[in-house]
């Protein structure tokens, strides 16, 4: 049998999978491996809606520019509900904007996972990484004490087997996940109850609605949830297929691509929809459950070495719209700290914060699932518009608050950058660079290359600022500096900074043009450093003239170096 060592085994190539390999290929002195069970890659995908922050995400990639090219947007979501005037219509009885302003620089757009699979691919094989299609997993040995996990390979063609010896193995092979049960790992949560249909199609139909985003309520013939798709003709159809029974699931299981239209068409009456083209089609039953754990170690007092990653760990139905985007977040959050112990730049229990902060995640998902399929699926009401409004944060994926631990400070200082809360995400805003005069985003300054990244805020007392600036530690720590005002007064600063790296407010000349430190609550007088995580989180915000700030950070961690150092 033949033998290969790595250090990362990544088994499985949906979107968890991808993100993950995608991130650990711009290491290139990490040995990965990416395993398929398919014969090769997706072609037509299940999930289609890409959320803000998943965009986000993707431009550290340098991908998100051709996803939204290619990509239907999301502009408003608008909801119809039974006709009280006509008996058995269906009338418009509201619309809302589907990302509210200033949520994100990015819109909510919708795009085939096998399109966003083709991008992440690009990106692997640039840094010369290929996934080996055909293979799959029969067997994983973790041992009780120290050395690789071993996997064996089996070759789908030929049957012939192969023994991969590895530092960490990542399961991100779906729900029916070999590497959970591998490592006794159980999915629990609620029985499926619920069916729905799916189809993405090429229709005629006069319902005036049909390139909007449209949340669909009928009295008494189910509900409809309608997404557009790219190209400007393929609309896809969740279609409400009604409460499973033991007398019903057979049937419901067997119901054709017709038969779903048809529920489609009492649906929508009095408008009707013909169906030209079904591209695709399932049907499938809602049940909303999350894995014990995300590893191998949680409970079981050892650092772990296997961990599961999106439907692996957590399933639910697709109307939500967030489960490839918060499997891709999983592998993100997982990927720079596996390659920050690999290199040597911090200590095997980084590891660990995984499962602490993704499994809460994960649980709000289900949580949010749960609520949204029983609405759509209940008799019709306003609380449908008032509760997407409502969950207008959570919809674009800029919900998650990582709460205060191993690589979350305190808010002890946010209020010198009110806007950048810490736990969150960062938050950009637009910014003048020096070095061109260019209006540019200040978070694409960030690339997903593992770095931590510093944003020094300039006060009134520019000399303050030089000096903690020229106290960083610099390594692994990429410093950004922001000084308020134009681009035009920054001649004569003397930048302790590159000129790419040097950003100003404003440009000066522009009307009614934004200052990120008005959009984003930075003192002017006293500047801040804002603090972020390879993944894009905000560590800690602290003030310029601090000693030391992260060490009680530090100290709450047996890792080597979760927070780079400073003085």
């Amino acid at each position: 049998m033949q033998q290969t060592d790595v250090d990362v085994l990544v088994v499985g190539t949906g979107p968890a999978g991808l993100v993950l390999a995608a991130q650990l290929a711009r290491f290139p002195s990490i040995r990965t491996r990416v395993v398929e069970r398919r014969d090769g890659p997706l072609e037509l995908g299940q999930a289609d809606g890409v959320a803000c922050r998943t965009l986000e995400m993707l431009r550290a990639f340098g991908i998100a520019g051709r996803v939204m090219e290619e990509a239907y947007w999301v502009n408003e979501t608008r909801f119809w509900r039974p006709d009280a005037g006509q008996d058995g219509g269906i009338v418009r009885s509201g619309r809302v904007q589907d990302v509210a302003d200033g949520l994100s620089e990015m819109p909510h757009v919708i795009l085939n996972q096998a399109r966003v699979h083709d991008h992440l691919l690009d990106q692997m094989r640039a840094s010369g990484l290929e996934p080996t299609y055909g293979a799959e997993l029969v067997d994983l040995v973790v041992p009780d004490g120290p050395g690789p996990v071993t996997a064996t390979l089996r070759d789908v063609r030929t049957g012939a087997t192969e023994s991969v010896r590895a530092s960490y193995v990542v399961g991100c092979d779906g729900a029916r996940s070999r590497v959970r049960e591998a490592i006794g790992r159980q999915l629990h949560g609620d029985r499926a109850d619920h069916a729905w249909g799916v189809l993405d199609v090429f229709v005629d139909t006069d319902f005036p609605d049909i390139r909007f985003k449209a949340a669909i309520q009928s009295a008494g013939h189910g509900s409809i949830l309608l997404i557009p798709r790219e190209g400007g003709r393929m609309v896809r159809l969740y279609v409400d297929l009604g409460t499973v029974t033991p007398d019903n699931r057979d049937a419901i299981r067997t119901m054709t691509p017709d038969d779903v239209a048809a529920v489609a068409q009492r649906v929508l009456q009095p408008y009707t929809i013909e169906v030209r083209e079904t591209v695709w089609f399932s049907v499938y039953e809602v049940a909303q459950r999350i894995a014990d754990g995300f590893d191998d170690g949680v409970g079981r007092g050892r650092a772990p070495r296997v961990f599961i990653a999106g439907d692996a760990c957590h399933t639910h139905s697709a109307k939500a719209g967030q489960g490839m985007n918060v499997s891709m977040q999983d592998a993100f959050n997982l990927g720079w700290k596996l390659a920050a112990v690999l290199e040597g730049r911090a200590d095997a229990d980084l590891l660990t914060t995984y499962d602490e902060e993704r499994r809460p995640v994960a649980q709000e998902l289900i949580d949010f699932d749960r609520e949204w399929q029983a609405m759509l699926a209940s008799p019709p009401s306003e609380q449908v518009a008032d509760y997407f409004v409502r969950q207008g944060r959570y919809t674009a994926g800029v919900a998650t608050h990582y709460p205060a631990g191993r690589l979350v400070g305190t808010d002890e200082h946010q209020h010198l950058a009110a806007g950048f809360v810490v736990g969150t995400r960062f938050h950009s805003a637009p910014v003048t660079r020096i070095a061109d005069g260019r209006r540019v985003e200040l978070g694409h300054a960030a690339t997903a290359d593992g770095r931590w990244r510093l944003y020094a805020f300039a006060g009134a007392d520019l000399d303050r600022w030089r000096s903690a600036i020229g106290r960083l530690d610099g390594g692994s720590l990429d410093v950004i500096g922001v000084v308020p005002g134009d681009s035009h007064t920054t001649e004569d600063l003397g930048l302790p900074v590159a000129r790419d790296h040097a950003y100003a407010a404003t440009t000066g000349g522009r009307v009614g043009e934004e200052d990120i430190f008005d959009l984003r609550g930075v003192d002017p007088e006293r500047g801040a450093l804002v603090l972020v995580r390879p993944d894009q989180y905000v560590a800690q915000v602290l003030p310029l003239d601090g000693s030391q700030p992260t060490s009680r950070i530090r100290s709450a961690s047996s890792a080597r170096e979760p927070m780079p150092s400073f003085v």
